[in-house]
């Protein structure tokens, strides 16, 4: 379990690199889109990049291993988390962006037929999960303690772009935001 928790640190910081990079192409072709965020996207931007160095510190610093029983129920939750991401970003294709962007059409298929933010219910499970794999329960808690933070300021800040389209109110306004008939 431990080779599988360095590697799947190693291949999450790999994407969220590459998340940043197709985000910053997409921007370029739409500059007037983006929606100003000061102080929250770099804030998200550490909180992501924590992701990956707070538990591996936190393994190796406090020698950290696998629980048994909470790590394999980890890993499930991370994999059913990868695969939700999976189709959140093929359900929005071009649309999605790591930055709150103006969105070029309104997508209500996919998970969006359940919830509005099907991605930051990923973004919830993975930094909840993705350091119990390994032990590390100080990150998982922290980590998601100034995810929820976050993610309170990026919904709020979304949500009154995307509600500025009469098309999204009405297509999500019977929604939850991130777990049907829930929340």
């Amino acid at each position: 379990m431990t080779a599988l928790f360095v590697a799947l640190l190693l291949a999450t910081g790999l994407m969220r690199l590459g998340e940043v990079a197709v985000s910053a192409r997409r921007i370029r072709a739409r500059p007037d889109a983006l929606v100003s965020e000061r102080w929250l996207f770099p804030l998200m931007a550490a909180l992501h990049a924590g992701l990956i160095v707070a538990p591996l510190v936190e393994w190796i610093a406090l020698a950290r291993r696998p629980i048994p029983g909470v790590s394999e129920a980890a890993l499930a939750v991370f994999v059913a988390a990868t695969a939700l991401r999976v189709w959140t970003l093929r359900t929005l294709g071009r649309s999605w962006n790591v930055r709150v962007v103006r969105p070029p059409e309104i997508v209500t298929t996919g998970p969006y037929r359940w919830i509005r933010h099907p991605n930051y219910l990923v973004v919830v499970l993975e930094i909840a999960a993705l350091p119990l794999v390994g032990g590390a329960w100080v990150s998982a808690a922290a980590l998601s303690a100034l995810n929820a933070f976050v993610l309170f300021h990026r919904i709020r800040n979304e949500e009154a772009v995307l509600a500025q389209d009469p098309a999204w109110a009405r297509a999500m306004a019977g929604k939850a935001r991130l777990l049907p008939g829930l929340l």
